[in-house]
């Protein structure tokens, strides 16, 4: 006999920025500091990656398409979960930039390790690096708040 399941019930989640549009302002306040200086290609893998990790889809498509606009490719795009498996495709900075965002993401193991940090901080300037810790958590406040309202990403043609 095979069992059905039947619905979840959905709850309606609150349009947290529109309930709390000075969040918005102050979020896009963050998001445009860490932006500053940093290169664009640099900062879309971070908040990909970040967004993978977190299963945020709403920033998940927004940094998909941005990046393609910024001009990134679909292999790197679709490489961009298994990065260190990509040989060459993601230079050194890129790759410090990844290895740093998953740390700063995934803290259930710990705080970023020495290892890490040393390899973003040979990889990049003080004020670079900077910027990169600064979208890591940028990127993942946008995802952790997308996720208690359920953000969705629109449809796309």
């Amino acid at each position: 006999m095979t069992q059905t399941l039947e619905p979840v019930a959905t709850v309606d989640r609150l349009k947290i920025y529109k309930a709390s549009p000075e969040l918005y302002d102050a979020m896009m306040t963050l998001s445009n500091a860490a932006a500053k200086d940093l290169d664009p290609t640099i900062g879309e893998l971070i908040k990909i990656r970040a967004s993978q990790m977190n299963r945020c889809a709403f920033c998940l498509d927004m940094h998909t398409h941005d990046a393609r606009q910024y001009g990134e490719t679909e292999q790197r795009l679709s490489l961009i979960a298994a990065w260190e498996e990509a040989g060459d495709l993601f230079t050194e900075q890129e790759q410090a930039a990844l290895a740093l965002t998953e740390a700063v993401t995934d803290v259930n193991h710990g705080p970023v390790s020495d290892a890490v940090y040393a390899r973003a901080a040979a990889a990049f300037t003080d004020r670079e690096l900077g910027q990169v810790i600064s979208m890591a958590v940028t990127i993942n406040a946008w995802n952790r708040i997308n996720a208690v309202v359920k953000a969705a990403p629109p449809r796309r043609s």
